[in-house]
């Protein structure tokens, strides 16, 4: 059976000391989603919200956040980033923004809550940036897609076919 890792043999919440793990190449794909009403979705996918492009900030926001992970979830380890991408697909027959977050590294630990924290963050500013129009609005699901390398090695969960292309 799995152990949770960051428990001490106290139970006690405390940081995977990853000294002596491997550096290996590590990916982590993940998703979430927004759905809105009709009128925010339309303003959106014609650039014509007032507060300015939705997608482009919401894009630099998921980046910012995967980089700042550590800061905002206590256990996890400061990571140097090689690779971060947050792509959108609009969904109009849902009036929904369809997000994928893509983390890589070098390193000792793995990067998914990088790549959840990413996608998370992306969908969170652009209900900040529609909230006037639509306070209503729906984020998730939120889930990992995917992650490679490590000691556990690949997961692949349900991928949309979509979803891997913010890797390139």
């Amino acid at each position: 059976m799995s152990q949770l890792t960051h428990l001490n043999q106290r139970g006690e919440a405390s940081m995977v000391d990853v000294t002596e793990k491997d550096i290996t190449d590590r990916s982590a794909l993940a998703e979430s989603s927004i759905c809105m009403s009709a009128e925010a979705f339309a303003l959106l996918s014609q650039g014509a919200h007032k507060k300015g492009d939705v997608l482009s900030v919401a894009r630099i926001a998921g980046i910012q956040a995967a980089k700042k992970t550590s800061d905002l979830i206590p256990l996890c380890h400061p990571l140097a980033l090689t690779k971060v991408g947050v792509d959108f697909e609009l969904q109009p027959e849902k009036h929904s923004v369809y997000i994928t977050a893509f983390c890589r590294l070098a390193g000792r630990t793995g990067v998914e809550m990088e790549a959840l924290t990413a996608a998370s963050v992306a969908a969170l500013t652009i209900y900040d940036m529609c909230k006037a129009v639509d306070p209503a609005m729906e984020i998730g699901p939120t889930r990992l897609l995917q992650k490679s390398g490590g000691k556990r090695g690949d997961w692949r969960g349900d991928v949309p076919a979509d979803a891997e292309k913010v890797q390139r």
